[in-house]
């Protein structure tokens, strides 16, 4: 299939992006192959010629294929192939699929699928958003509707200069403050998801504003490949339900406001079920499935005019109010830490494992082979809800959750230096009615200073709500599931009193500007702070010592040239020690030594043999030391540690000795005396030299 080749460029971050197509996947709906620097990515798009039956949602699926060739790696696994997406291919598919979601027509239910495939990877080129133009670009010249295109930005700050597109080492090295991914379209933000160090919800929106002046250039030029080669739309036919629709409200709208007045979230949808069966039973002969879809229309109408119109929420909170919120620490009695946060009715509760060197977790991607000493993991079980469903294994939901809340709560996070532990987090939802994944991030502070980690800031989330329309515009704090379900965006805040730490937006409309935004992060900043004084009343610093069950480490130093002393050869000398006293013992390159047990007297026994064993010995000190062999010209003996010297048979005694082993015996402690040491390490030892005159044989 020969095709026209046609391709456009712009600059992005002092780069140049290329987006061409007509060469590659030619028999994809659309296809584009994206290079920035030495990053090379293939998308393309298919959707389905028929709609998918029995549906009322647009079934697209996002797949992000990481090619490990790409960086010039052969995967780690046993297969030598790539599995399962990473955890970091599925962030990626998210940052993807989510800002460009919102933006196919009502009604389009043809199965759609985008294949991000990463064919040369280039650390000093952002793959995310080569990604994002170039699933924009494959939609924008296919034949499927989209109201693109879309594009997206990273936007880091080192030494106080604004950096577009960081790289992956300046954002790995912690070298910027902040790290914010923007994707949106030439009018308007989509979506936010990002971390920083504390920073001010001002900076924060600079960020934002900054990304988006870039997403502008990016797609205009993708609206010059669509105007090259752009292929005529699907016509999306979309039937009127308004006669449906009035004859669903002359049933149902009493019912459904009523209900909506009703605080209890399981009463409020036991209620509206019931409203629907009661339209169902007067509407018979009508489809069941187009009188349920009628329904959540007018529930949508419903809320948001209680909203806009009333100034009136579901669970009859003004705007800006927080649910009522119960925390409470250190409920679980074998977890390293654990802290429970209800707030309304969304429950989270948090427990922490502290763990050593032992428990880090491989990290094996195109861009780094690694060991992750801090994992936050966020479970959503069915029960949450009150549904039944899958168990076993995790949604990309729950990986997108727990890694904002991970991202939130790691800005806080000692040094390893500073507390040498492996460190994991659990976070169980157990009941969710808005923004877990904030209430997590909540929890998972509590609990991590209820560990005794040095975690001296506490960290809190809230969640933004938004309905709009035309110029009517609320706020929301603290959104509901309900609120989440029918409004127009998600705006999640996490930080501590000083600033922001994590920051994810999404949007179901096409878009919201600056005005709003800046609106949604005071008011997010007030919210934040009233939960933090909440969070307050069950812990408010760390815990002065660590769990009676968590692993004790201590921590030596030791000179790099004597790493090798405590080590031995083939490892002999720290297996020895390891077998003495039960100890988990990690040595690091910079000679740092974490020693770890449950037991303080055999972690004090092992610090004391491994001090020996670097200590220098001195001349002319007298040690007590371990006779270890006696041969025919004297005896090996140990002074400190594992460091022997030689006490030579003319050293044991004033009178001549004829046989050692008169005088000493395997095993036996003496004195002796260091009378040298040469410039080859080895000691000379005497044991006359410190007896009295009379001293005779034992």
């Amino acid at each position: 299939m020969q095709k026209t080749m046609h391709s456009v460029s712009c600059e992005i971050g002092g780069k140049s992006l290329t987006i061409e197509t007509g060469k590659l996947a030619k028999q994809a709906h659309g296809s584009v192959m994206v290079s920035y620097g030495d990053t090379r990515v293939l998308v393309t798009v298919c959707s389905s010629q028929t709609p998918k039956a029995g549906i009322d949602f647009f079934p697209l699926t996002v797949e992000f294929a990481e090619r490990f060739y790409a960086a010039g790696k052969i995967p780690g696994s046993f297969h030598k192939r790539e599995g399962r997406p990473t955890q970091e291919a599925t962030l990626s598919a998210r940052q993807i699929d989510r800002p460009i979601r919102p933006l196919f027509p009502e009604g389009y239910y043809y199965e759609t699928q985008l294949v991000v495939t990463v064919l040369s990877v280039d650390p000093e080129a952002d793959v995310d958003v080569a990604a994002a133009a170039g699933a924009s670009a494959a939609l924008s010249i296919s034949d499927v509707p989209f109201a693109g295109p879309t594009a997206a930005c990273r936007m880091g700050r080192v030494g106080g200069a604004w950096v577009i597109n960081p790289t992956w080492k300046q954002i790995e090295s912690g070298e910027t403050d902040l790290e914010i991914f923007v994707a949106g379209t030439a009018h308007a933000v989509m979506m936010v998801e990002g971390g920083a160090r504390e920073i001010s919800e001002a900076d924060a929106l600079e960020a934002i504003v900054r990304a988006h002046a870039e997403i502008k250039n990016v797609t205009a030029c993708i609206e010059q490949l669509r105007a090259l080669c752009g292929k005529k739309k699907r016509e999306v036919s979309v039937s009127d339900t308004s006669a449906l629709d009035a004859q669903v409200a002359q049933h149902a709208e009493s019912l459904i406001r009523d209900a909506l007045n009703v605080k209890d979230k399981i009463v409020r949808h036991e209620r509206i079920a019931d409203a629907i069966a009661q339209v169902r039973l007067a509407l018979s002969d009508m489809d069941g499935s187009q009188l349920d879809a009628s329904c959540d229309r007018l529930q949508y109408k419903l809320m948001r005019s209680m909203i806009l119109d009333d100034k009136k929420r579901i669970d009859g909170r003004d705007m800006v109010s927080v649910r009522p919120i119960t925390v409470e620490a250190g409920i679980l009695p074998r977890p390293h830490g654990s802290a429970l946060f209800t707030r309304g009715e969304t429950q989270v509760l948090a427990a922490v494992t502290l763990g050593t060197s032992d428990d880090e977790q491989i990290v094996d991607t195109m861009f780094q082979s690694a060991m992750r000493k801090f994992m936050l993991h966020y479970n959503f079980p069915p029960f949450s809800v009150g549904e039944t469903g899958r168990m076993g294994g995790q949604s990309r939901r729950e990986i997108g959750h727990g890694a904002l809340a991970e991202r939130s709560v790691k800005a806080l996070m000692p040094s390893y230096e500073s507390f040498p532990y492996t460190v994991r987090i659990v976070c169980e939802t157990l009941e969710s009615n808005g923004s877990s994944s904030m209430g997590s991030v909540c929890s998972a502070s509590m609990a991590l200073m209820h560990a005794g980690v040095p975690f001296t800031k506490p960290v809190a989330g809230i969640a933004m709500g938004l309905i709009k329309e035309q110029e009517k515009v609320a706020i929301l704090t603290d959104i509901l599931g309900d609120e989440d379900h029918l409004g127009d965006m998600d705006f999640k805040v996490a930080g501590t009193a000083k600033g922001i730490t994590g920051i994810q937006m999404d949007i179901k409309i096409e878009g919201v500007d600056e005005t709003i935004m800046r609106r949604a992060l005071a008011q997010a900043r007030d919210g934040r702070l009233h939960i933090l004084g909440q969070m307050a009343h069950a812990i408010t610093e760390p815990r002065k010592a660590l769990s009676a069950f968590a692993p004790q480490i201590t921590s030596i130093m030791v000179p790099i040239d004597k790493i090798r002393d405590v080590i031995g050869s083939g490892g002999k000398v720290i297996k020895d020690i390891i077998a003495q006293t039960g100890c988990k013992i990690d040595i690091n390159d910079d000679g740092k030594v974490n020693i770890c047990s449950a037991d303080a007297e055999a972690a004090q026994k092992a610090m004391d043999i491994i001090r020996g064993l670097v200590a220098k010995v001195e001349v002319g000190t007298t040690y007590r030391g371990i006779v270890k062999k006696v041969v025919d010209f004297g005896a090996f003996v140990s002074v400190i540690g594992t460091q022997e010297g030689l006490l030579h048979v003319s050293e044991i005694a004033h009178e001549r000795v004829q046989f050692v082993a008169d005088y000493l015996k395997e095993g036996q402690e003496i004195d002796v005396k260091v009378i040298e040491v040469d410039k080859h390490g080895k000691i000379r030892l005497s044991r006359k030299a410190i007896l009295p005159l009379s001293e005779k044989k034992i």
